[in-house]
C-alpha cells in the first residue's frame, strides 16, 4: 500500500472515531481516540423535542420529572410544576457537553471521581436518564464530581461515564442534575404588589374585618369604631400576596387541619384573590381562588389555572397578614424597663 493511501485511511478512521462517543442508547464498546472538544451528544437537540420524562437517581433514590401537556412536574408531588428555567438549563447543558480527555477505566477508582454506583446509598454519582413519550432512552449518563472554575471565562467541567462502560471522561460544560426534588419545585405562588391592593376583607367565624386603601396607606373600614391599630401591621396585610412562596405543597383534597378563615383581596384593576387558611399543628396551609374581569381577566385566568387544586404551606407569620383579627392589628404593648437596683 502506498504511503498516501495509508495516511488517507488513518485520517478516515480518526474522523469516524470522532463522530460521536455516545448515541441515544449506550454502546457497549468504548472509544478513547476522540478529539478534545468533541460534542458528547452531537445530534441530541432535535431529539429532546420528544422528551417526556427525566429520571435522576442518587444514593439509591430516584426523582421523576414528567411532562403533562405543556408543563413538567414532580411525579412524587402529584405532578406539581418544576422551575422551567432549571429544567431548560439541564437539557441545554446536555447538548453542550464536550469531551476533554479520557480518564481511568479502573472501577476501583470510580469513587474518587464521583462515578461509583448511583444505586448505592453512599454513592456520590448521579444517574441521569431522559426518555421520550414511548419510554425510549434519549440519554443515559452517570455524572460525577464537578470542577468549578473561579477564573473569568473559564468553563466548568464534570466527570462522567456511560452505564455499562468502564471508561470515564472529563467533559467541559455545566450540568447540575440535582437529585433533591425540593430544589426543582417552582415555589413562587403569587406576587401582587401592595400598591395594587384596594381592599382586603377578612372573615374569621362570625367576625368580619375590612381593610381599605386610603391614598398612600391602609385603614380599617369595618368595624367603623376599630380603635387604635398599628400602621405597620396594616401594611403587612397589604403585602400578604407579595413575593409569596411556599414551604410545601399538596393537592387541595389533602389539606390538613382546621379552617381559620378567609381573606378576600381585591386589586384596583379588578383582580380578586380569596385565600382560605387552615392550621395543622404549628403549620399554616392556604388554598386560593382567583377571578377577575376586564383588565384583570387574563391575569386571573392564568393564576386560577396555576393555583386551582393545590394547598400551600406558608410561613406561620402569614396568618396575621392574610386573616388577621382586629386584636392582631393592635399596637404591641411596650415592655416595662427592668427596675434598677
Amino acid at each position: 500500500m502506498k504511503p498516501k493511501q495509508t495516511l488517507l485511511l488513518v485520517a478516515i478512521a480518526v474522523i469516524v472515531l470522532g463522530s460521536g462517543w455516545y448515541t441515544a442508547r449506550n454502546k457497549t464498546h468504548e472509544r478513547t481516540e476522540i478529539a478534545s472538544g468533541t460534542l458528547l451528544f452531537p445530534n441530541l437537540a432535535p431529539s429532546l423535542q420528544t422528551a417526556a420524562r427525566v429520571e435522576i437517581t442518587s444514593k439509591g433514590k430516584t426523582i421523576v420529572i414528567a411532562k403533562s401537556g405543556d408543563d413538567w412536574g414532580i411525579v412524587a408531588s402529584a405532578g406539581y410544576r418544576v422551575q422551567p428555567g432549571k429544567l431548560r438549563e439541564l437539557l441545554t447543558g446536555l447538548t453542550e457537553l464536550r469531551l476533554i480527555e479520557p480518564r481511568t477505566s479502573d472501577p476501583e477508582q470510580f469513587a474518587r471521581l464521583g462515578l461509583d454506583d448511583p444505586a448505592k446509598p453512599d454513592a456520590a454519582a448521579t444517574l441521569l436518564r431522559v426518555l421520550d413519550g414511548g419510554g425510549k432512552a434519549l440519554v443515559e449518563l452517570i455524572t460525577g464530581h464537578r470542577r468549578m472554575r473561579t477564573q473569568g471565562n473559564v468553563p466548568e467541567s464534570i466527570y462522567l461515564r456511560s452505564p455499562g462502560e468502564t471508561r470515564t471522561w472529563l467533559a467541559e460544560g455545566r450540568l447540575a442534575p440535582d437529585a433533591d426534588a425540593s430544589l426543582w419545585l417552582d415555589r413562587d405562588v403569587l406576587n401582587i404588589a401592595p400598591t395594587r391592593i384596594a381592599t382586603a376583607t377578612i372573615t374569621r367565624g362570625d367576625a368580619a374585618l375590612e381593610i381599605a386603601r386610603a391614598e398612600d396607606k391602609f385603614i380599617v373600614r369595618l368595624p367603623a369604631e376599630a380603635g387604635t391599630v398599628d400602621g405597620f401591621k396594616l401594611d403587612e396585610v397589604g403585602r400578604a400576596l407579595e413575593s409569596l412562596s411556599f414551604l410545601d405543597v399538596k393537592e387541595a383534597k389533602d389539606t390538613p387541619g382546621e379552617k381559620l378563615g378567609t381573606g378576600r383581596f381585591v386589586t384596583n384593576d379588578g383582580l380578586v384573590v380569596i385565600a382560605t387558611l387552615f392550621r395543622a399543628g404549628n403549620d399554616i396551609w392556604v388554598q386560593f381562588e382567583v377571578s377577575g374581569a376586564d383588565a384583570a381577566k387574563d391575569e386571573a385566568t392564568l393564576l386560577a389555572n396555576r393555583l386551582r387544586g393545590w394547598a400551600y404551606q406558608v410561613g406561620a407569620w402569614k396568618e396575621k397578614a392574610m386573616v388577621p383579627s382586629l386584636e392582631d392589628l393592635r399596637p404591641t404593648p411596650l415592655r416595662a424597663a427592668p427596675a434598677t437596683q
